[in-house]
């Protein structure tokens, strides 16, 4: 097993030392990003480590240093790692949090990992999340509010729910998933009432699925959808909009779940917090969606390896 993971900033490097502890010895481990940070993190939680120059075979922790690339070195982490995985040194990449202000600042030009690595892999990446009670699939990801309404296509929510209902089957083992998908408007339109998104978009793309076979239900009111959810009746939600998707799940579910990134040539999962800075080195960061977001990926890779 060799995983590459990129701490990020903030939290990230103390989160994923304190993850990695227990599993040391399950597989090969290479951490990239900013070297001293990284190695600090180690050391405090009593990791041992090796320095590297690229992604290593060997079981172990390795840490590979990007603070002298032309780009941030959490950054050039995150390009480095996805090709890593791409030319096969690495079977999946688990990425930890980043500052996406400051590194905008930086001339960082993506509104997150997900945008960055569907331009670096290829591919359409689906934002998806797993690991509690709930599991979310997004149609759209950061967008300003007014935004959201244009980009709710047929084929983004088509594309959304084929590439969550591909997944669940194909590195979850779910043979028949259940999926429901909101609304868009409050009580999904009230037959139009309240829109019409839900009558001329999204209920098409759901009707013409159903034909094909696909277990999947809506447009439903997200209340409903996520009550449901909550109750263990559903494999998955999708999303039309972030908060409409992520406020519940991380009321339920926040620091078990797991960012899983759909739809790209690469495993991708990582933790569903940000960098919480103020808490940094205070011993109170929580390790514990870290912890998931490795076991996932070493869950999935072990999964396709055995298909």
């Amino acid at each position: 097993m060799k995983l590459v993971l990129t701490p990020g900033m903030g939290i990230g490097p103390e989160v994923t030392a304190r993850a990695l502890a227990p599993l040391v010895d399950q597989g090969a481990f290479t951490l990239m990003g900013s070297g001293p940070d990284i190695q600090a993190a180690l050391d405090a939680a009593g990791v041992p480590w090796t320095h590297r120059s690229n992604a290593c075979n060997d079981t172990g922790v390795f840490v590979v240093d990007t603070s002298d690339a032309e780009e941030p070195a959490p950054v050039a982490a995150i390009r480095r790692a996805a090709q890593a995985v791409l030319d096969g040194d690495s079977d999946a990449m688990v990425t930890g949090p980043i500052h996406k202000a400051q590194l905008r600042q930086q001339g960082f030009q993506f509104m997150g990992h997900t945008d960055m690595l569907g331009e670096v892999c290829g591919g359409k990446p689906v934002m998806a999340f797993t690991g509690g009670v709930m599991r979310v699939a997004l149609v759209t990801t950061h967008l300003p509010i007014d935004a959201v309404q244009s980009a709710i296509t047929p084929e983004a929510v088509e594309h959304t729910v084929r590439t969550a209902y591909s997944a669940l089957v194909r590195d979850l083992g779910i043979d028949e998933p259940k999926l429901l998908v909101c609304g868009l408007n409050p009580h999904a339109g009230e037959d139009g009432e309240i829109g019409h998104t839900e009558r001329e978009i999204i209920g098409p793309v759901v009707n013409r699925l159903r034909g094909e076979g696909m277990n999947v239900l809506g447009p439903i009111c997200a209340e409903d959808a996520f009550m449901t959810a909550a109750k263990g009746e559903v494999d998955l939600v999708v999303a039309m909009y972030h908060d409409q998707g992520l406020v519940p799940l991380k009321i339920v579910d926040f620091g078990r779940s797991v960012n899983w990134t759909l739809g790209l040539p690469i495993i991708r999962t990582s933790v569903d917090h940000g960098t919480a800075d103020k808490i940094v080195g205070t011993g109170q960061a929580d390790p514990s969606s870290m912890g998931a977001a490795i076991k996932l990926a070493m869950d999935v890779v072990r999964r396709r390896a055995a298909d």
